[in-house]
């Protein structure tokens, strides 16, 4: 009677230990399953007439998301490989969407929409298109541009310059880099204006050290009657990125020839960002992790982590016993970058027959 009694005890802690492992299968992986894009108030807006359609306006809507959040993980060059991507494609990868606000003025319909993409489906979309996506990391710059007129030997910065009036004037929403112009300042004119005839190899410490920004754009544009060379320095993780533009026959004075001058140059920066941050998502290493289950907090904040990591195409639970979660997880990368990332967050890792066990840090 006592072995059975021991039996029947051991057989009700399994099955306590068992629930307790269903809950955290339960309540936590449905988490893998929601990574997504977030795109927010996107706005619509259309005539209120006989064959007034609201879904097709919805539809609208979810191309547009669509489009803003593609400008905004994949560079230029890529862009146009997703222009014909069907409004069925678009559907079937959103996640959730909401309507914010829809109004009738003046027999308009304005329609304000939040769509969220799911993460693993864009990233399968862009796969099949050869597209390697970006992070959408925001990014500010302290921006220097300078503007010389070689004909005349003579520098402009700040109001007196076009580009410095008007650079922030007209930003997009879906850019990710916010530029820092420095302050108007007669020394730092004058600094400028006596290195004039070495500006490219000029450093510009002097301006840069009074901000708190180690990372910066410095914006030369040299004008030689109808030529204009651009020389842009891009400091970045304690390196120099230069590039050099040339372009004819820009009038600085024309407003239209101006801001398609600055949404030229901002998109090769845009570019430049996005390639610092790229994802390659043909690279999918497979990992082994376990985790001590007897904590639901902590197995709760680790797989919000795995969520919320964009390097993460995937991950769930496999197995499960009385004392550990395993799980599966594809990573877009390789493992140093993986224990790079992880380690940013507080967690280290140690190998035990091929399972990288979890030490939490904290």
């Amino acid at each position: 009677m006592k072995f059975i009694s021991q039996l029947n005890n051991l057989k009700l802690l399994y099955n306590f230990f068992l629930f307790l492992a269903l809950i955290n299968i339960f309540f936590s992986t449905e988490k893998s399953h929601a990574k997504t894009f977030s795109i927010n108030d996107i706005q619509i807006s259309t005539p209120f007439e006989i064959n007034f359609n609201k879904n097709e306006i919805i539809d609208e809507g979810f191309v547009e998301a669509f489009n803003e959040l593609i400008l905004s993980i994949v560079q230029s060059k890529d862009q146009m490989k997703l222009k014909n991507t069907s409004i069925n494609q678009i559907k079937g990868m959103i996640e959730t969407f909401s309507i914010k606000e829809e109004n009738f003025i003046d027999e308009i319909y304005y329609l304000t929409l939040n769509v969220s993409f799911n993460k693993k489906n864009i990233f399968d979309l862009l796969e099949t298109k050869n597209i390697f996506p970006s992070l959408p990391v925001k990014k500010d710059f302290l921006f220097i541009p300078v503007f010389v007129d070689q004909n005349k030997n003579q520098v402009s910065m700040f109001s007196e310059n076009k580009l410095f009036s008007s650079w922030n004037s007209n930003n997009k929403k879906y850019s990710l880099l916010n530029y820092i112009l420095p302050t108007q300042d007669l020394d730092d004119f004058n600094l400028i204006k006596r290195n004039i005839n070495n500006l490219e190899t000029y450093n510009f410490k002097e301006i840069i050290n009074k901000y708190s920004l180690d990372d910066h754009i410095i914006m030369i544009v040299f004008k030689d009657n109808n030529k204009i060379r651009v020389f842009n320095k891009i400091f970045f993780n304690k390196k120099n990125n230069l590039k050099n533009l040339n372009y004819t026959d820009i009038n600085f004075n024309d407003e239209e020839e101006l801001f398609k001058f600055i949404d030229n140059s901002k998109l090769v920066y845009e570019d430049f960002w996005k390639s610092q941050n790229q994802i390659n998502t043909s690279v999918k290493l497979s990992l082994n992790i376990s985790i001590d289950n007897s904590n639901n907090i902590k197995i709760n904040e680790f797989e919000k982590i795995l969520s919320d990591m964009d390097l993460i195409y995937n991950f769930y639970i496999y197995k499960f016993n009385n004392k550990n979660n395993f799980y599966k997880i594809i990573f877009n990368g390789t493992p140093d970058k993986f224990l790079e990332v992880m380690s940013n967050k507080n967690y280290d890792f140690e190998i035990k027959n091929k399972i990288w066990v979890l030490n939490d840090k904290s």
